[in-house]
């Protein structure tokens, strides 16, 4: 193997160029526009644009996990997970046409705040909000340092703890002391390298493997010397490059996998903080809309950019990658049940030359701090205004803002006490856990937020019900799966029949229909809301923009009125202002001027802005041109219509 570490100059120079890039851009953000209100750092303002808003979205779901996990699915099972990412496509689409115009007319910063303001009741509110946080805490952090671990120690020979802390402090400086605009625009700088390097290596791996016909070939041929001459452990899949399998015998039958990389992804895509909080920092909804459809594309790249590597790296050395003896495996990658996930980095070090090495590390740690900075926010988002706010109700600004902030430096607290567990686990059984944890406890909340939306009859106990018995129904099934893991290759099955014969896609497919019953059920059974009390929160009661009257005019001059002894500063590009504080005033310390500036503090002590968001900035936010409009509806049939040729194409 070549040797690790990043011991040549190019290298080094390519990867200091990325993080002087990180920081200029984050930096750029900092001091650029009002940071100074919940609406600025929780929302960014509402002020980005199509683009950064895409690249956000892409950025935030491609981690570190991907170029590590779906490569090595790819090099050990073929290219029937790429569904969970062609997918993501209508998913998305659903929220910037279905889901968004809902949350913008309930005026929320958190999706559980919407569940309570559809239901009235705080129960459900708590629950998704507690349900939320461990969700990141425990799988979302645990994945992103897991993977970028396991790259930076097998590939470049890098002290795990100093990489991973390194990181941590990098991005928590820029999520605390810039919001969710800081993290959208290093986002966007991220996909950008992510994309550009990731496809340097498709390049120069096609090359070495002679072109898609020459892999086929050779994938089908990649077979481990060192084996048991009577088993078939160690051959590559028959159909390894077809997505639809066996509906019975595959390892993931085809209508299962449609069905639970679809429907039950829904929560992810549509009903999760991470995701739906970067199309809530739009600055309209055409701008939601369009990066939605430019996430969605981005996201049809993975198959190129990630399974196909995978596949390259078991053809090309087949004896490392596709290893199937325990002792040889745990020489290769100190995991005796398979080194399937050192596909990537293993033609990263093999194939690269000097500079594009260093590249390609500056696309993992792209990954792996747009993962972490996504999480940061958003899950300092809904401890703020779901929990904190729900404890300290007349919190003014300033409070609220110092409380994320916090929030944030716990986080990355957690997350440096998490890696000594992330390094005693065992290769890939953490990864397959966090996997089973968000598919058993999130696939429900797709089903409570669409039947929320769509039927005005839902009640709250039906809504609290319904998804506590998805749940209980899901912790079941994840017991189970834990308490008996798939046999290694080659040895006797002993799992009960409930997890031989219902295939973990097919459950989650019966997850949705157990608590969409209970869930109408219920609702049949008690008292709904009234109409009055529905106004805003349904799909049919929802405000739009039309319904406000088109009094655009007098809506801008609402959001400039400001406190008496504070005067705006210049207008930046995006239509933002400054505060500046009259000197004459401002009874402030120098310091305490100084940290306020650069935290992105308000200028008044104890600022009772509401933050609330109010109808004039709904009235704005749902205000569509035509013109624009049919473009993006066009634009959509055709992302919709292209996903739907790879599909048939990977039949």
């Amino acid at each position: 193997m070549a040797s690790l570490g990043l011991d040549h100059w190019s290298d080094i120079v390519v990867v200091i160029i990325y993080f002087i890039g990180v920081l200029g851009v984050g930096l750029w953000t900092v001091f650029r526009g009002n940071r100074g209100s919940v609406n600025s750092y929780f929302l960014a303002g509402r002020s980005m644009t199509w683009f950064p808003v895409g690249a956000s979205l892409f950025s935030s779901n491609i981690g570190s996990e991907h170029f590590v996990g779906l490569a090595g699915t790819g090099a050990a099972a073929g290219i029937a997970m790429i569904s969970y990412e062609w997918a993501s496509m209508p998913l998305v689409l659903l929220l910037g046409w279905l889901f968004l115009p809902v949350y913008i007319s309930a005026g929320v910063y958190t999706l559980p705040e919407f569940m309570e303001k559809r239901f009235g009741g705080r129960r459900i509110r708590i629950y998704l909000s507690v349900l939320a946080l461990v969700l990141y805490i425990v799988t979302k952090l645990a994945v992103s340092i897991f993977a970028g671990a396991l790259f930076i120690q097998l590939a470049l020979g890098w002290n795990m703890y100093v990489s991973i802390v390194a990181l941590l402090i990098l991005t928590g400086i820029f999520t605390i002391l810039g919001g969710l605009k800081a993290v959208m625009y290093t986002d966007t700088f991220q996909t950008v390298i992510m994309t550009l390097g990731s496809f340097a290596l498709v390049g120069i791996s096609f090359h070495k493997i002679g072109g898609y016909t020459n892999l086929q070939k050779r994938y089908m041929e990649a077979i481990p010397s060192l084996r048991n001459p009577n088993s078939t452990c160690g051959f590559p899949r028959s159909d390894a490059f077809h997505i639809f399998r066996d509906a019975e015998t595959g390892d993931n039958p085809w209508p299962g996998l449609i069905l639970q990389s679809s429907l039950g992804c829904m929560w992810y895509w549509c009903c999760d903080q991470v995701i739906v909080q970067r199309s809530l920092g739009a600055r309209n909804l055409s701008h939601a809309k369009g990066g939605s459809i430019l996430a969605g594309y981005l996201k049809l790249l993975p198959l190129f950019m990630m399974i196909f590597p995978g596949m390259i790296s078991r053809a090309l050395y087949p004896e490392e990658v596709a290893c199937v003896d325990p002792v040889k495996c745990k020489d290769v990658c100190d995991n005796p049940v398979g080194c399937s996930n050192i596909a990537y980095p293993k033609l990263v070090l093999e194939l690269l030359p000097y500079g594009v090495r260093g590249l390609l590390m500056a696309v993992m740690l792209s990954a792996i701090m747009s993962s972490l900075t996504s999480i940061f926010n958003s899950s300092s988002t809904i401890f703020t205004m779901d929990l904190w706010r729900r404890m300290r109700p007349q919190a003014h600004e300033r409070e609220l803002l110092i409380v994320g902030r916090i929030f944030i430096v716990f986080l990355c607290g957690v997350s440096i006490l998490w890696i000594p567990l992330v390094r005693s686990s065992q290769g890939g059984q953490l990864f397959n856990y966090i996997q089973a944890v968000q598919g058993y406890l999130g696939t429900p909340i797709g089903a409570l937020f669409f039947i929320a939306i769509m039927w005005k009859r839902m009640t709250e106990n039906g809504a609290f019900w319904g998804i506590a018995i998805g749940h209980t129904c899901g912790i079941i099934r994840m017991g189970i799966d834990l308490a008996y893991p798939a046999p290694d290759c080659g040895e006797p099955e002993t799992r009960p029949g409930i997890l031989l014969n219902v295939h973990y896609t097919y459950f989650g497919a019966l997850m949705i229909v157990i608590t969409s019953t209970a869930i109408v059920v219920i609702s049949l059974l008690t008292t709904p809301r009234t109409e009055e009390q529905l106004k805003g929160v349904t799909w049919a009661t929802r405000i739009k923009y039309e319904d406000s009257g088109n009094d655009v005019e007098m809506t801008k001059s609402e959001e400039k009125k400001e406190s008496d002894d504070v005067r705006k500063g210049e207008e930046n590009g995006e239509g933002e202002t400054i505060e500046v504080m009259d000197d004459a005033s401002d009874n402030r310390p120098t310091w305490r001027r100084w940290v306020d500036q650069i935290c992105g503090m308000p200028t008044q002590s104890h600022s009772q802005d509401d933050p609330h968001i109010g109808p004039e900035m709904t009235r704005v936010y749902l205000k569509e041109n035509p013109k624009w409009r049919t473009i993006l509806n066009v634009n959509a049939a055709v992302g919709l219509i292209l996903t739907a040729f790879l599909y048939g194409f990977y039949h």
